[in-house]
């Protein structure tokens, strides 16, 4: 902090000494003592508390980039996925009846078992009923 060596407080004690006397220089050097230690705390204090806002601040900014970072994938993402999906719907092959291929719930036309028709369909060799 200061730089004061032996001779400065060794010039400093014996002024001390003669100014204040022998009997009141232990207490003012008591007092003088606590007052720079009351000092010390608050720049120390004042220090630890500046450290730690420029840390917040730069978390901070970390996170705001962060953030703005996965904003900004996530766009990208959308906007694949809108263009996969307008691709997808445009170039979906469509079956064809000698591939025997089904979807689900579809009965593909070779696979029909006969007699039998799915709900909504008539067999070919039974009637309609109630009409």
């Amino acid at each position: 902090m200061f730089d004061i060596g032996f001779a400065e407080l060794l010039l400093i004690g014996v002024v001390g000494l003669l100014v204040i006397g022998p009997e009141r220089l232990p207490s003012t050097i008591r007092t003088v003592s606590a007052w720079l230690a009351q000092i010390r705390r608050g720049f120390n204090q004042i220090r630890s508390e500046v450290e730690q806002e420029l840390h917040n601040d730069a978390i901070m900014q970390e996170l705001r980039k962060t953030g703005s970072d996965l904003k900004r994938d996530a766009q990208q993402a959308g906007d694949a996925l809108k263009a996969a999906s307008g691709n997808d719907s445009a170039a979906a092959p469509t079956p064809t009846e000698g591939s025997g291929a089904a979807g689900p719930g579809q009965v593909s036309p070779g696979r029909a078992s006969p007699g039998r028709a799915s709900p909504g369909q008539v067999s070919p060799d039974k009637e309609p009923s109630g009409q």
